[in-house]
Formats: C-alpha cells, structure tokens, sequence
C-alpha cells in the first residue's frame, strides 16, 4: 500500500475539508457564547453543554443531513437524522433525552417518506422525535434534527481532554453493510435488535460514569482519522496511529473504510490503566475495540504502515475545524 496515496485521498475527502468551514463561522460567537454564564464547554465538541445544577450537565446538538443523502434516499436520510444526534450524545457519555426537527420540503411523498425513516430510528433507538417544524413552500429540500440529553457534571466526555502518553482506542462495530447507494454510510444498526442498538448508546453512559476516558468522539462524516484529527486539535496535542491496528471489516478497503460514517463508531483516549476495562465493556456490545495508537506532544497526526510513517496532518498549520476547545 502507497501510504501517500491513501493519505492524499483522505486530505482531500469532502468529508473532511466541509468542516473547515466550522471555525470561521463559530468565531463570531467566540465573546457571547458563555452570555448566560451556564456554558460548560467552548465550541468543538459533539454536544454544546450547559449546566442545569445539581451537578448536571444539559447537552444540546444539531445535524443537518448532507444534501446527496436526502435526494438519494429520503427515509433512509430520516433513519439516519435520528442515528447520527442520539451518537453526539453517547459520544459525550449522556443520555439521550428527546429530538426537534425542521423539514424543508415542497412535495408530500418525500416528506412522508422522511418521516416514515425518523419514526423508524425513533422506534431502534427508544428516543422521542417530540415536536418539529415544516417549511412547505420552499423550492429546496432539507432536513436540520436537533436533540437533547443529560450528563453528569463530572462524567462528560469531552473532546479536549486528550493528554500526552494517552492511548488512542478505535471502537466500531464490524457487523455492517455499506449502503448500496452510499458506499460510505456503513449501516450497522438497521439489521440490528433494537435492545443492542441501544446498549451500544448506554454503554458510553456507563463507560463516562467510571471515568475510563480523558476524551472521545463518535466517529462521523470525517471518517475516523479525519474524527480523531478533530479531537486531536481541540485538545491541542498530536497522534501516532498503526493503520493494522484499527479494527476494519476486511470487505472495505482501507480507502473506503477510513472514510464510512458507521451506525455505531468511537474514537476514545483513555490511560493506560483504564484501556482494558474500557476495551472490554465496548466488546460486550459488539463494538470491537483496538488500541491503535498513542497520542503525541508535537501536534501532528501520523499514519504508520510497513515501516512507513507519514503525516496525515500537521496541526501547526492545517486545520479541520481549527478549534482548540476550553472547558469551564
């Protein structure tokens, strides 16, 4: 394998180079987004976070669902809008709680059929799509979820907690199917029970309560190098990763699978101590779970193959979303 290859190809994933827009249009709220003086987290992670007192956190996130996805498959673009938010709150050790929606769209079919692929993922994952708004008269069609959860104050995972000497741990569930029109939507929950979907959201919960992880994220559009580049800016530090070492389905190539967003997938870091029961606990859910690398002081992240070391990113001058995120 030519690892300047994948690597190009991975630099230059839409995947990844859609969230460099993140950073300028989060700045503009960089003096106001503490105004209330409940904001626990800055900007960067998977869930905003206020505190609601008695020790707990409200968490808050929001997904649009890429364009291509909507107009190639309505419902599953439904199913998914519920997948992807309940994971931001997993990612974050939280419970999910409930879900708005806004649904842009001019034609009744494919309205319907994006509410028949919410109620579907409402129904796998046991959280509650309980209100909403519909924008009838637009000559667009768009889909915005956003839903809410809790955590407590001191379990939250974040994104910028990541220390030098931490263990970099790769989670995803290898049962899977790619999406016959969108190779790298790798489905592993629709052909799943609805009890183990769910175990693999409240295994986090669990996991946040015993205090395993220094930080994590559920891996997403960026893929998983490009979602561990994320938390590696936003906790200011650098990676090694042996590319043998994350857990792939051998059916995907190495091209493919770096870049699938997966029904159920994390990039963690946790100390050394912690690494086997955190290990462990995710097995048990059937995510399979890897140390794949180690995190670094010199703010790059490396890709490591056959003798070969090449970065993947060098945070000193590239960015994703170019955050480095604070906790209060």
């Amino acid at each position: 394998m030519d690892l300047d290859i994948l690597i190009n190809s991975l630099r230059n994933y839409d995947g990844i180079t859609r969230k460099n827009f993140i950073r300028g249009a989060t700045q503009i709220l960089d003096e106001t987004y503490n105004i209330g003086g409940r904001t626990a987290l800055g900007f960067g992670d998977d869930a905003s976070a206020l505190d609601i007192g008695n020790d707990t956190l409200l968490l808050m996130a929001a997904d649009g669902m890429w364009g291509r996805l909507i107009e190639g498959d309505p419902r599953w673009a439904g199913y998914c809008s519920v997948l992807v938010n309940v994971n931001d709150i997993a990612a974050m050790g939280g419970v999910p709680m409930g879900m708005t929606n806004v649904i842009s769209v001019n034609k009744e079919d494919i309205c319907n059929e994006i509410m028949l692929g919410i109620k579907e993922g409402v129904e796998k994952f046991g959280i509650p799509m309980v209100g909403g708004h519909i924008h009838p008269d637009t000559p667009y069609t768009a889909l915005d979820v956003s839903i809410t959860g809790i955590v407590g104050k001191d379990d939250v995972i974040t994104s910028c907690g990541a220390k030098i000497g931490d263990s970099v741990i790769i989670g995803m569930d290898l049962d899977g199917r790619q999406h016959p029109k969108f190779p790298l939507n790798w489905d592993t929950t629709s052909h799943k029970t609805p009890e183990l979907v769910q175990s693999q959201i409240t295994v986090m919960n669990s996991i946040a309560k015993k205090h395993l992880l220094t930080a994590g994220k559920d891996i997403s559009n960026p893929g998983i190098l490009g979602t561990l580049g994320m938390l590696l800016e936003a906790s200011g530090v650098g990676a090694i990763v042996e590319l043998e070492k994350i857990p792939r389905n051998k059916k995907v190539s190495w091209d493919e699978w770096l870049k699938v967003y997966p029904g159920s997938g994390f990039v963690l870091t946790s100390k050394e101590e912690n690494v086997k029961e955190c290990i462990e606990m995710l097995q048990e859910v059937n995510i399979t779970s890897q140390v794949a690398g180690i995190i670094t002081e010199d703010k790059k992240l490396n890709l490591r193959h056959d003798n070969q070391e090449k970065v993947v990113f060098d945070f000193n001058h590239d960015i994703i979303m170019g955050i480095k995120e604070e906790r209060s």
